[in-house]
């Protein structure tokens, strides 16, 4: 599949008739809400663990430095912790564009934490992309993200920003607070 996803997003129709739609976010979408939304809360979708084996040529990387950002893989049992915005269909045109790397979108079951649930869309980037980079240690991401940098930014700030606003959420995602430590050792800094 190729790296550019936007027009297989706009094939998915799924909520086009929707006033409104769930979004989940468990990356960048958690501490960047660069688009309009009615309501934000905290949520969680299930089956899946937020992983750093997407490749990001366009945001905290380039084509021939490839950074690493989170995807989804498929892990049962496992609950992913996140935020949910409600917005309207049209933000889709924009959010096609900003996860345009290799994400998808599709749709899930978003559990918000008063027990309530409503179905929405989750962008996840599969191993099937262009750009999909795969496992490797911990240590070894850390690596690549502290010298990874793209148009967005350098690919470390990425990794403490989500650290962080998942710590606001007061949700451990020990694959993500790993790299975080790693990646304070390889630059000579605490971590939090």
């Amino acid at each position: 599949m190729s790296l550019n996803t936007i027009e297989i997003n706009r094939l998915m129709d799924r909520f086009d008739s929707h006033a409104s739609v769930w979004l989940f976010g468990y990356g960048s979408l958690i501490f960047k809400a660069d688009f309009p939304f009615i309501e934000r809360r905290p949520a969680s979708i299930q089956g899946w663990s937020r992983r750093f084996w997407q490749g990001s040529h366009d945001h905290r990387g380039t084509e021939h430095a490839p950074g690493r950002v989170v995807t989804l893989v498929p892990d049962e049992g496992a609950t992913c912790h996140g935020m949910a915005y409600l917005v309207t269909p049209e933000e889709f045109a924009h959010l096609d564009h900003r996860e345009k790397n290799g994400y998808l979108r599709l749709a899930t079951e978003i559990a918000f934490e008063d027990g309530s649930a409503a179905e929405g869309i989750v962008y996840i980037a599969t191993h099937e992309n262009a750009a999909f980079l795969g496992p490797a240690s911990e240590r070894d991401i850390a690596r690549q993200i502290a010298t990874a940098q793209g148009p967005s930014g350098p690919n470390s700030e990425y990794l403490l920003a989500l650290a962080r606003a998942l710590r606001e959420l007061g949700k451990h995602d020990e694959h993500v607070h790993a790299i975080e430590r790693h990646l304070a050792e390889l630059i000579g800094q605490a971590s939090p």
